[in-house]
C-alpha cells in the first residue's frame, strides 16, 4: 500500500471517532435537558439528513479539488457543529428548544461527514488499484469500525463520572459544568488531529472534468447517476446490500443503548460499551472479508440473512458474558458481508461513473435508509412498544429483505449468465461520458 493511503486511514480514523465520541455526547446532553427516550434517535436521523440533502452536491465537491484539501475542509465544518453544541447554555430558549439546537448542531456535523465521505472513499479508487480495492476496503472499514468502537467507548468513558470529573477539574475552559461539555472539548481536540493528517495527504494526480455549479444541473446529473447504479445488475445488488446494511447498522446503534437501559439496566456510560463491543466483532468480520477476492464478493449474501436471524437471539439473554458474545457474533457477521459488498460497489462505481459522485450515489441510498429506519424506531419508541419487542420486528425484517436480495440477485444471473465477468473490468467513468 501507498503511503498516502496510510495517512488517509489516521485522518478517517481521528476523524470518525471524534464524529461517534460527539454522538454520545449530544445522547448525553439530550439526557441532561431530560429529553424524551425517542428524541435520542433523532441525534442520529438529523446527522444523516445532512447527507440526504446534499447528496447531488457533494460528488461535485469531492471531484473538483484534491481529495486530501477536501478532507481537511469538510472536517473543519465537522468542528463549527461541536462547538454549537456549547451554545445550548448560552442562549434565552426552554430546554425543549436546547434540545433542539443540539440536533441543528449535530446536523451541521452531518454536513461536515457528508462531504467528507466521498473524499475519503474516493481517494482509495485513486490510490489502489481494482485488484487491491478487497483488501483496501478491509482497511478502511476496520479501522472505521475500531474508531466506531473507540470512539463510543471513549464518549462514554468522557461522560461518566470519574473521567468527567477530572477534566471538569482541569478547568482548561472557562465555564464547564458537565461532563458532557468537558467530553464536547475533548472531542474538538480530537478533530484538529485528523486536520493535520488529512493537510499530509499527498495529491493522487487525478484530475477530474470541470465540476457544475447549477443546483438545477447538479440535481439532474446526480438523478442521471442514481438510475445508472441502480440499473447495473452487479451495482444494484451492492447497493441494495449496502443500503441495508447501513441503515440496519445505525438502527441497532441505538437500538443497543436503549436495549443496554430497559433489558439491562445500564446507563448510557455503560451502554455505549456495548455498542463498542459490537464494532469488535465488526473488526474481526471485516478482517476476513480481506481475503475474498473481488470477483467472489457476491457469496457472502447469506451472512447478511444469518446475522438477522442471530438478532432475534437479543431479548433472550441476559448474562452480561452471553451479550458480549452475542453482540460480537453480530458485528462479525455484518463486517463480513458488508466489505466485500462495499468493495463491489466502489469498483462499479468506478467504473460506471467517477469516485467522487459515486460515492455519493452510495451515500444518498445509504443514509435514506437510515432516515427510514431510525424515524420508524423512534416511532416505535413514541408509541411505548418494548424494547424487545422492536429487535424481534428489526432481526425479522433485516433476514426477510436479505432473502429478497438473494433473489434478486439469482435473477440477475439467470438473465447474464456472464455477470461475473463484468468484475474486475477496469473501465473508467461510463456514464460520466453519456
Amino acid at each position: 500500500m501507498p503511503f498516502g493511503f496510510y495517512l488517509v486511514m489516521a485522518a478517517q480514523f481521528f476523524s470518525s471517532l471524534a464524529d461517534n465520541a460527539l454522538l454520545i455526547a449530544a445522547i448525553a446532553l439530550i439526557q441532561q435537558l431530560d429529553g424524551p427516550s425517542w428524541l435520542a434517535p433523532m441525534a442520529k436521523w438529523s446527522f444523516a439528513l445532512s447527507y440526504v440533502v446534499l447528496a447531488a452536491f457533494v460528488g461535485a465537491f469531492a471531484d473538483s479539488l484534491p481529495k486530501g484539501r477536501v478532507m481537511f475542509f469538510t472536517n473543519a465544518v465537522k468542528v463549527v457543529g461541536c462547538l454549537m453544541m456549547f451554545c445550548y447554555g448560552t442562549v434565552s430558549l426552554s430546554p425543549d428548544h436546547q434540545v433542539y439546537l443540539i440536533l441543528a448542531a449535530y446536523a451541521v456535523v452531518g454536513i461536515g461527514a457528508a462531504a467528507y465521505s466521498p473524499a475519503k472513499y474516493g481517494i482509495v479508487t485513486e490510490m489502489l488499484p481494482p485488484s487491491q480495492l478487497v483488501k483496501g476496503n478491509s482497511w478502511i472499514e476496520g479501522l472505521t469500525v475500531i474508531s466506531v468502537l473507540l470512539g463510543v467507548m471513549l464518549g462514554g468513558a468522557l461522560i461518566s463520572p470519574s473521567v468527567s470529573g477530572w477534566i471538569l477539574g482541569l478547568d482548561l475552559v472557562p465555564g464547564l459544568h458537565t461532563p458532557a461539555e468537558g467530553a464536547l472539548v475533548v472531542i474538538v481536540v480530537i478533530y484538529a488531529i485528523a486536520a493535520t493528517f488529512n493537510l499530509l495527504i499527498p495529491k493522487t494526480g487525478v484530475i477530474y472534468p470541470p465540476q457544475h455549479t447549477s443546483p438545477v444541473r447538479l440535481i439532474k446529473e446526480f438523478t442521471y447517476y442514481v438510475r445508472t447504479l441502480w440499473s447495473d445488475r452487479l451495482g444494484q445488488i451492492s447497493l441494495a446490500v449496502t443500503t441495508l446494511f447501513w441503515g440496519a447498522g445505525a438502527t441497532l446503534q441505538m437500538v443497543v443503548i436503549e436495549w443496554g437501559s430497559q433489558h439491562l439496566g445500564l446507563a448510557l456510560d455503560q451502554s455505549s460499551i456495548l455498542m463498542g463491543v459490537a464494532a469488535i466483532g465488526t473488526i474481526g468480520g471485516a478482517m476476513l472479508a480481506g481475503r475474498i477476492p473481488l470477483e467472489r464478493a457476491l457469496t457472502v449474501l447469506p451472512m447478511g440473512v444469518v446475522m438477522g436471524l442471530v438478532v432475534l437471539l437479543m431479548p433472550a439473554v441476559e448474562n452480561m458474558i452471553a451479550v458480549y458474545i452475542l453482540l460480537i457474533i453480530i458485528g462479525g457477521l455484518g463486517g463480513f458481508f458488508v466489505v466485500p459488498m462495499n468493495a463491489l460497489l466502489q469498483h462499479r462505481g468506478h467504473v460506471l461513473l467517477s469516485a467522487g459522485h459515486s460515492i455519493a450515489v452510495q451515500n444518498f441510498n445509504e443514509q435514506t435508509n437510515i432516515l427510514i429506519m431510525v424515524a420508524a424506531y423512534s416511532l416505535m419508541l413514541w408509541l411505548g412498544i418494548s424494547i424487545n419487542v422492536i429487535i424481534i420486528l428489526f432481526g425479522l425484517l433485516v433476514a426477510s429483505l436479505m432473502l429478497m436480495i438473494m433473489a434478486w440477485n439469482r435473477a440477475n444471473h439467470k438473465a447474464d449468465p456472464n455477470l461475473d465477468k463484468q468484475i474486475g473490468h477496469h473501465g473508467y467513468g461510463t456514464a460520466l461520458r453519456h
